[in-house]
């Protein structure tokens, strides 16, 4: 069953590569239970409000199989946590589930998720793979080009969750658009922004961005209902 390998926290610290001067993208591994709240996982705390966090962003999330992908173009081992996820997952292939797509961790009473936004590198996560001790030259184009981007949750119910608890993929929505469809329309393929229509509840900038090609481009492509 997929599983829930690791679930890492951060505070702010102060680095001269951040772009605001602080980071929070260095990340430690938890042992035992965590709360997860409306905000995100109880001890992380975002350094940059204006770019992470909020409702939209609450946990982030990358697969092990992703790590693993990039251990061996990088020819060097990462350790669960180093891409500054909340969450490292084993068994789920995050990168091809549906934006909507619900999961539930631990059993019953977990906590629910649901897949909500995508992650687009900056120069902080460059910064911060050059001072782990990896090859950062054009990191944010490499890894933008491979589109393995791992999936911000929103937190639908709130719970408690730990490192090796179950993950039941419980609603899957149907419309056909990824987190890699997502990553793509807004990252490399604007043309495609008009398929990110199809998803409820989009985050409120990736709406605009939507609806500002929508306009621009004269398509008449209503955009689903919140």
């Amino acid at each position: 069953m997929p599983r829930v390998l690791a679930v890492s926290v951060g505070r702010p610290q102060d680095k001269e590569w951040a772009g605001i001067g602080r980071t929070s993208i260095d990340k430690g591994n938890l042992t035992g239970p965590v709360v997860v709240h409306a905000l995100g996982i109880e001890g992380d705390e975002v350094s940059d409000t204006e770019h992470h966090g909020g409702p939209h962003q609450a946990v982030y999330a990358y697969a092990r199989e992703d790590l693993d992908f990039w251990e061996a173009e990088l020819g060097q081992p990462i350790r669960n946590g180093q891409f500054g996820e909340n969450l490292t997952t084993e068994g789920l292939d995050l990168t091809s589930m549906e934006i909507g797509t619900r999961l539930r961790i631990g059993g019953a009473d977990g906590p629910l998720l649901e897949v909500a936004h995508v992650r687009t590198p900056c120069n902080d996560f460059k910064g911060w793979m050059g001072e782990s001790g990896y090859d950062p030259t054009v990191w944010v184009k490499r890894f933008t080009a491979e589109a393995r981007p791992g999936p911000y949750l929103r937190v639908l119910q709130p719970g408690t969750l730990a490192a090796g608890d179950p993950v039941e993929v419980v609603h899957r929505p149907g419309h056909g658009v990824t987190v890699r469809d997502m990553f793509v329309a807004l990252n490399t393929d604007r043309n495609r922004l008009p398929e990110l229509a199809a998803i409820e509840l989009l985050p409120p900038k990736v709406r605009e961005k939507v609806e500002e090609f929508v306009r621009a481009a004269g398509v008449p492509y209503p955009l689903a209902a919140e």
